[in-house]
C-alpha cells in the first residue's frame, strides 16, 4: 500500500515539474480515478499554489502513510486480540457445555440405574419384612392358642386320672373291709368300676382291664377271700398304671411348656430382629429419597447451566461478529 502511494507521489511530482505536459496530463487524469491519488494530487496543488515546499508535501504524505499504517496495525492487533479472546471463550464454553452434558448424563444414569432400582429393592424388602412380622405374630398367636388347648387338655386328663385313682382307692378300701360280703358292698364296687369305665372309655390302654374288672366283679359274689384278693391285686395294678399315666402326663406337660417357652423366645427374638430391620430399611429408604431428590435437583441445575452456557456462547458470537 505504501509503495503505491509513493508511486503516486513521484508521478505527481514529475507531472508538476514537467509543467503538465500532455502525456502527464493523461497520466494525472488516470491517477485522479484513484481516491487516494486524487486526494494527494489535490493536496499537492494546494500546497504548490500556496508556495509550500515539495519536500514538506512529501513529509506530510509520509507522516500520513505512517499514521495510517499504525492505525491499521492497531486494527489488526485489536482484531487478533479479540479473535483470541473469542476463541478462548468458545473453547471455555465448549468445555463447560461438555462438562454439563457429562454431569447430566451421569446424574440421569445414577437416577435410572442406581437410585430408582435401589428404592424399589428397599420397598420390596420392607414389604417382605412386614409380611414376616405379620406371619411371626400369627404363628405366635396360633401356638399360644394351641398351648392353651394342650394345657386345658392336660388339666382335664389329670382330673380324670385323679378321679379314677380315687375310685380305685375307694374300691380297694371296700374290698379290704369285706368279711361277710353283702349285696350293698358288691353294688358299691360295681358302681366304682362303672364310674372308672365311663371316665376312661376313650383310653384304649385302660379300657380292656376296666372291662375285665367290671365283668369279674359282676360274676363274683365275693363268697371267698380268694376272689377278693384277686380283685385287690388287679385294682392295685390298675392304680399303678393310673399313677404312671399321671406322672407321664405331668412330664409331657412340663416338656410341652418348656418347648412352648423356647418357641415363644425364638419368635420374640425374630420379631425384634424384624423390627430392627424395619427401622434400618426405613432409614435406607429415607436416605435414598434424599439422595434421589438431591440428584434430581442437581441434574436440573446442570441443565439450566447448559442452557445458559449455550445462550452466552450465541450472544458472544453475535457481539464478536458485530465488532468484526
Amino acid at each position: 500500500m505504501r509503495t503505491g502511494i509513493l508511486v503516486c507521489l513521484v508521478l505527481s511530482v514529475l507531472s508538476v515539474e514537467l509543467n503538465m505536459e500532455k502525456h502527464q496530463e493523461e497520466v494525472l487524469s488516470k491517477l485522479r480515478e484513484s481516491k487516494w491519488a486524487s486526494f494527494i494530487l489535490e493536496f499537492a496543488e494546494v500546497e504548490l499554489g500556496s508556495g509550500g515546499a515539495l519536500t514538506e508535501l512529501v513529509e506530510a504524505i509520509n507522516q500520513l502513510i505512517d499514521q495510517l499504517e499504525e492505525e491499521l496495525d492497531d486494527i489488526h492487533h485489536i482484531y487478533s486480540r479479540r479473535t483470541d479472546e473469542h476463541n478462548r471463550d468458545v473453547t471455555r464454553y465448549e468445555q463447560e457445555i461438555q462438562d454439563a452434558d457429562r454431569d447430566i448424563f451421569n446424574g440421569e444414569d445414577f437416577i435410572d440405574n442406581v437410585l430408582i432400582p435401589q428404592k424399589q429393592r428397599f420397598q420390596d424388602a420392607l414389604a417382605q419384612l412386614k409380611i414376616n412380622i405379620e406371619e411371626n405374630r400369627r404363628i405366635l398367636d396360633q401356638e399360644t392358642v394351641n398351648r392353651k388347648k394342650q394345657h386345658e387338655q392336660f388339666l382335664s386328663n389329670i382330673a380324670e386320672i385323679n378321679e379314677a385313682i380315687g375310685a380305685v382307692d375307694e374300691s380297694l378300701g371296700l374290698l379290704s373291709q369285706i368279711t361277710n360280703p353283702s349285696l350293698v358292698q358288691f353294688k358299691r364296687v360295681q358302681s366304682n368300676l362303672e364310674r372308672i369305665q365311663t371316665s376312661f372309655q376313650n383310653h384304649s390302654s385302660f379300657a380292656p382291664i376296666i372291662k375285665a374288672l367290671l365283668e369279674l366283679a359282676t360274676e363274683q359274689n365275693f363268697a371267698d377271700q380268694g376272689s377278693i384278693q384277686q380283685l385287690v391285686k388287679i385294682f392295685n395294678e390298675l392304680r399303678v398304671q393310673f399313677v404312671d399315666t399321671l406322672n407321664q402326663e405331668t412330664a409331657d406337660e412340663s416338656a410341652a411348656e418348656s418347648k412352648f417357652t423356647e418357641r415363644v423366645t425364638q419368635l420374640e427374638k425374630e420379631f425384634a430382629e424384624f423390627q430392627r430391620a424395619v427401622l434400618i430399611k426405613n432409614s435406607e429408604i429415607a436416605a435414598n429419597e434424599q439422595k434421589l431428590g438431591e440428584t434430581i435437583v442437581y441434574v436440573g441445575q446442570r441443565k439450566d447451566d447448559r442452557a445458559t452456557l449455550l445462550n452466552n456462547r450465541i450472544q458472544d458470537s453475535k457481539i464478536d461478529n458485530g465488532k468484526s
